[in-house]
């Protein structure tokens, strides 16, 4: 299941994507929009600044703000800074590949099969998919 923490942070950044002249926005606007609390959209939005996707501006008129244009933010990016790995299991993940203690077998492993079909449908889905068709569907 997603975690709330990339649930709440893909909103806060289709809120964000949604304002086309990229003025910062104040975390309490975000929150109170996206029904976020704020104090968790902190620490989330913190996240996407350390990492690239977001800038922020002190003082007044202040905020957060979009660095890249919204078509240039794929989902894959998005979901592996806040969900972590895509694959549903590390013997499939190509980021986060670890084999797994109980497969003496990886190619023989009916779970494994299955979830490299799962991993490169989402895959596809994520890689076609940007910030920008989230927030102007």
């Amino acid at each position: 299941m997603l975690s709330k923490k990339t649930k709440y942070g893909i909103k806060a950044l289709v809120h964000l994507a949604k304002k086309e002249d990229r003025v910062p926005v104040q975390i309490s606007s975000i929150s109170k929009a996206e029904n976020i609390s704020q104090k968790f959209l902190e620490s989330i939005l913190l996240t996407l600044k350390k990492n690239g996707i977001l800038g922020s501006k002190k003082g007044k008129g202040g905020g957060y703000y979009l660095l890249k244009d919204p078509k240039e933010i794929p989902m894959t990016s998005i979901m592996r800074l806040l969900e972590g790995p895509i694959a549903m299991v590390p013997c499939v993940s190509l980021n986060f590949y670890e084999k797994c203690d109980d497969c003496p077998d990886e190619n023989a492993c009916a779970v494994h099969n299955i979830m490299i079909k799962v991993r490169d449908n989402t895959l596809e889905i994520f890689r076609n998919t940007s910030l920008a068709d989230l927030s102007h569907p």
